[in-house]
């Protein structure tokens, strides 16, 4: 293991590092015996291929180390797409030399034509390639647009969780929903796969809370591209829980981060709550000090479950979801509409006059105006 850094007002076109710096870097990589170079920046084709020569070992980039990194993570077949994706338009422009073998890609790939060199032959496979898992990504996108729209007809709000990597999203979703479906770890992009779950927030008062991917500084935007159909549940909710992590030490630069991709996916006007996660790693001081900084923050711990309740109410008045008491009136032919109160709201009383149903009833005061012509 070792590091060398150097900062330069411009990058060298050949090769990101200076020439000097490339000799020191080729004499540690000896030094410590070293077969695979990380870079903390990406490189151009040409960079990789010049420093791989300079070299003589394998080099990856912020991309590929993130790429890589996502493979591992994905569990489901849409996560698995949207991760092929973004490998194929990494793999795409640096074939050149590599004699790259693409025998594990999948259906649909044509044999080669009269004439076609090796490289154009993987060049056309690959591109194939992209255009059918970009097909089976709109079908996701197709589906998922459904099951939203079924949400939207249960007349629960949703709520999405965004932050930066590791800062205890799939925690906090597992305590505000009661479930374990999330994996909460210490490891980076954990949650690849968005989790959709109902919680209850108080009486009369259910959210769909949704589980997204953590976001970095630096984003790959082909990464951005290939989670759109994901992220896409992030720019349609009604409110955003950005869960940040109390007790970085660079708290501010990962939460420009997150800012950069929400305006990037089109949710940085979605209004928000901050939740400042891990309150049992910090002193109460840098907690009150983090909570005055940001206005409407809430101090939270999920792994310990200190806040929570705090932290739903606030959800739950950002979102009008406070019970008010409401007498209504409806034809008894009415079924439907009578069915709505009962599912969305808590019945207090129920009275049957001829042809009329009275209810008094306690709904979320968002739905209120819903049975405007119906209150007494």
């Amino acid at each position: 293991m070792g590091s060398l850094v150097q900062e330069r007002s411009r990058p060298d076109p050949a090769t990101l590092l200076g020439r000097g710096k490339v000799e020191d870097l080729a004499r540690l990589s000896e030094e410590r015996e070293a077969n695979l170079l990380v870079f903390d920046d990406d490189l151009s084709p040409a960079q990789q291929r010049n420093l791989e020569k300079a070299l003589d070992r394998k080099t990856l980039d912020r991309t590929q180390l993130i790429l890589d990194i996502f493979a591992k993570r994905a569990r489901t077949r849409e996560g698995r797409l949207q991760v092929e994706l973004a490998q194929l338009d990494y793999l795409l422009p640096r074939l050149a030399g590599k004699g790259v073998l693409l025998s594990r890609l999948g259906g649909g790939i044509g044999t080669r034509g009269p004439g076609e060199t090796k490289l154009e032959t993987d060049r056309r496979r690959i591109r194939q390639r992209i255009q059918s898992v970009r097909r089976e990504i709109a079908k996701v996108k197709r589906e998922r647009g459904v099951r939203r729209e079924a949400r939207g007809r249960a007349q629960a709000p949703v709520v999405a969780l965004v932050g930066y990597t590791n800062a205890g999203k799939s925690t906090l979703f597992s305590a505000l929903t009661g479930t374990t479906d999330a994996v909460a770890s210490d490891k980076l992009f954990m949650t690849l796969d968005p989790l959709v779950r109902r919680a209850r927030l108080g009486p009369a008062s259910d959210v769909f809370v949704v589980d997204t991917v953590g976001f970095i500084q630096k984003l790959p935007h082909s990464l951005v591209d290939a989670f759109r159909a994901t992220l896409e549940e992030v720019a349609a909710a009604d409110l955003l829980l950005h869960v940040v992590d109390a007790s970085a030490e660079d708290l501010e630069a990962r939460e420009a981060a997150v800012e950069s991709v929400l305006r990037e996916i089109g949710a940085a006007e979605r209004p928000r709550i901050v939740a400042l996660n891990k309150s049992d790693r910090v002193s109460a001081e840098r907690g009150a000090n983090l909570r005055e900084a940001r206005t409407g923050s809430v101090l939270v711990s999920a792994q310990r479950g200190d806040g929570l309740d705090l932290l739903k109410g606030e959800v739950a008045s950002r979102l009008e979801l406070l019970p008010r008491r409401v007498r209504l009136r409806f034809s008894a032919k009415d079924t439907r509409g009578i069915g709505g109160v009962y599912s969305a709201g808590r019945v207090v009383e129920h009275e049957v006059e001829g042809e009329e149903v009275r209810l008094v009833a306690e709904l979320p005061a968002r739905l209120i105006e819903r049975y405007r012509e119906k209150i007494l």
